[in-house]
């Protein structure tokens, strides 16, 4: 492998096209709905954003986080699709339930950790940790426009309308 990639492979992907041998490049948008094959503990890793679509497709969406010590994804439900989210990197604890304002599900998650979160469950996930929790979540169907990149979660609040009230 060059000497590039090997600097900077937590930004690069692999986009496997038909017949074809992966080819390394920096990511830079979303890479669907094209076929595209990447290391994702590396991808989840290297992300420093709040939220970036990674890939999204028809009927999926791959997105990383970066959620600073101390701060949440948000309380968010989705009503029409499930979600998936997985733990590379820190330690959290995970809360979900049927109404906004009671979430008695509540358990500690770490690395290697996924959540499988039901349509219409009301969710969060906390950093409890010193260093930032890195992790990506797979929506379906999708939940975010192609090519999100939410740099904080204050960009992802003013961004977003969400009609749910969080």
């Amino acid at each position: 492998m060059d000497r590039e990639y090997q600097e900077n492979r937590h930004a690069y992907g692999y986009h496997m096209p038909a017949g074809g041998m992966g080819t390394p490049y920096m990511r830079k948008t979303d890479y669907g709905p094209k076929p595209y094959v990447v290391n994702i503990e590396e991808a989840t890793l290297g992300n420093e954003t709040y939220r970036t679509a990674l890939w999204t497709g028809e009927n999926l969406q791959v997105t990383l986080m970066s959620i600073p010590p101390g701060e949440d994804i948000g309380l968010e439900v989705h009503p029409n699709g499930d979600q998936f989210i997985r733990i590379e990197d820190g330690k959290g604890v995970v809360k979900m339930g049927d109404r906004k304002d009671y979430l008695p599900f509540q358990t500690r998650v770490s690395d290697d950790y996924a959540m499988m979160i039901p349509a219409g469950k009301w969710h969060n996930v906390v950093n409890t940790g010193a260093t930032p929790l890195k992790l990506y979540a797979i929506y379906a169907p999708p939940e975010h426009t192609r090519g999100t990149v939410h740099p904080t979660k204050a960009d992802a609040q003013a961004a977003e309308h969400h009609p749910y009230g969080y």
